[in-house]
């Protein structure tokens, strides 16, 4: 799974990185759910008086995602051969 990183200034003029954001197929099932929590994620943080410097999206959806929905997004596909 391909994750990006995103970097923006808060109300405050701080700087801010969020982490593990999963990069999701046009087509899939989760990209709808990921985009609204993602938005909801940033907007909580841009509000804060005092951030932390950097957050992991990841760590996020943990805490707010069915775990079967979770560890559905975020499994690790084996690669045949070692490729």
């Amino acid at each position: 799974m391909l994750l990006k990183s995103l970097e923006f200034k808060n109300v405050v003029g701080q700087k801010v990185k969020v982490m593990d954001i999963p990069v999701l197929e046009e087509g899939s099932t989760f990209k709808f759910m990921i985009q609204v929590r993602l938005q909801t994620f940033i907007a909580s943080i841009y509000k804060e008086v005092s951030p932390k410097p950097s957050y992991s999206f990841r760590d996020y959806l943990k805490k707010v995602m069915r775990w079967p929905d979770y560890e559905q997004l975020f499994k690790a596909d084996e690669l045949k051969n070692n490729a």
